[in-house]
């Protein structure tokens, strides 16, 4: 069923917990489509262009990127909130937004940031800081649309709004949500600590960017020949939808019957997240914004049997293709590569750009410089900085 309107639990920019500064309402878009407009038109937004999912971006052209990624995951999100009644604008805005902090070279990147973070850390002794002690892409993401987006004359940030903001910390530790709400109280941080939940278009985003990464990691997975068509059958999902697009269409193989198996499993994903989603709000009794919160679970998401297919699908692809020794040697040179600039920059911050090198900590400077970079700018900037190309090719410089 689609639904034409908001739901009474669908979040509203009418009663939107506002922005970190005030501002006058627009006149043609409501908040949250001023949201999604300002994370479209940021710097951020455009790096993920370069920036690895699993495959680096100079490995091939037709393979996913943070940023092919973030709109799948948008359009996924539209789809869930437009059937659920839910706020599309709020969710495209979440959805795009989610993976701006994320490092060059994915989470081998992100690893070996939160690795230097955690070792420089342990080293400063005045312990005076209120940083957090590692590195983690989602407060990484919250951070750059707070403070790190440089566009307008009276603040940092592209001032988003609360709601917009929540949702993009997907998860925090109660330590890190603590340093939060010690800058700001009750804010993102607070229901990591009160066990509140968050709207259920932050729920759905989590989930959706779940389905979106699990179905194009299998597509990169066979587009570049570490898996196999056989060998994903051995996943009860993949093996289902499988066999019925070989019933329905037995003449398909190649291309066409992995991407047709692709597209029912996503369908069957989502009709599964509407269903039980659908359910779960009525059992609740959920009728408002507020409800949802009070409720303190997540409302949005598979059913047990789903979501142990997705478990299995996910197993399957950390053994076969994130684990893959291929991949795993392209990741370990990217972890070198991180490590390596992280280093330099925090014994030389004249080497980062002016903003940086008025930071008051070094490691915080580098932390910030390197997971802004794009893959292809840190290859680059690494072979510059210390003689040894890493990596085969790195066409382009996009920094």
């Amino acid at each position: 069923m689609i639904l034409s309107a908001l739901a009474p639990f669908a979040s509203d920019p009418t009663h939107s917990r506002g922005r970190l500064f005030a501002q006058a309402a627009a006149p043609t878009r409501n908040d949250y489509q001023r949201d999604r407009d300002r994370v479209i038109h940021s710097s951020a937004f455009r790096r993920l262009v370069y920036k690895t999912q699993v495959f680096l971006n100079h490995e091939g052209d037709l393979f996913r990127t943070r940023l092919t990624h973030s709109l799948e995951v948008a359009q996924l999100g539209r789809s869930l909130a437009r059937s659920l009644g839910l706020h599309e604008d709020l969710v495209e805005a979440i959805a795009l937004a989610h993976d701006l902090g994320h490092t060059p070279f994915g989470h081998a990147g992100q690893d070996a940031l939160d690795a230097c973070m955690r070792a420089h850390h342990a080293e400063d002794a005045d312990g005076a800081h209120n940083d957090s002690p590692g590195f983690e892409h989602n407060l990484q993401s919250l951070r750059v649309v707070d403070t790190l987006e440089r566009r307008y004359p009276s603040h940092d940030g592209l001032n988003l709004t609360f709601e917009t903001r929540e949702g993009i910390l997907k998860h925090c530790s109660a330590a890190n949500a603590r340093r939060l709400e010690d800058l700001r109280p009750n804010d993102v941080g607070a229901r990591f600590l009160d066990g509140t939940a968050p709207s259920l278009e932050a729920q759905l985003c989590n989930l959706a960017d779940e389905i979106a990464y699990n179905a194009h990691d299998v597509d990169d997975g066979v587009r570049s020949g570490l898996i196999d068509f056989e060998q994903l059958q051995t996943v009860d999902l993949v093996a289902e939808h499988a066999a019925h697009t070989l019933r329905d269409h037995p003449q398909l193989s190649g291309r066409r019957l992995l991407a047709e198996t692709i597209r029912r499993l996503l369908t069957a994903q989502v009709f599964d997240v509407l269903a039980h989603t659908q359910q779960a709000i009525q059992e609740a009794g959920i009728d408002s914004a507020k409800a949802v919160r009070m409720h303190g679970k997540t409302l949005v998401a598979f059913t047990p049997s789903m979501r142990a297919r997705s478990i299995e699908l996910k197993q399957f692809l950390f053994a076969n293709l994130y684990r893959h020794e291929q991949v795993l040697d392209t990741t370990a040179r990217a972890r070198q590569v991180v490590a390596d600039l992280f280093s330099i920059y925090v014994q030389d911050p004249t080497l980062m750009p002016e903003h940086y090198q008025r930071y008051t900590r070094p490691a915080r400077a580098a932390a910030d410089y390197i997971a802004g970079m794009t893959d292809r700018f840190a290859i680059q900037a690494h072979a510059r900085l210390t003689g040894h190309h890493m990596f085969a090719s790195a066409p382009g410089l996009h920094g």
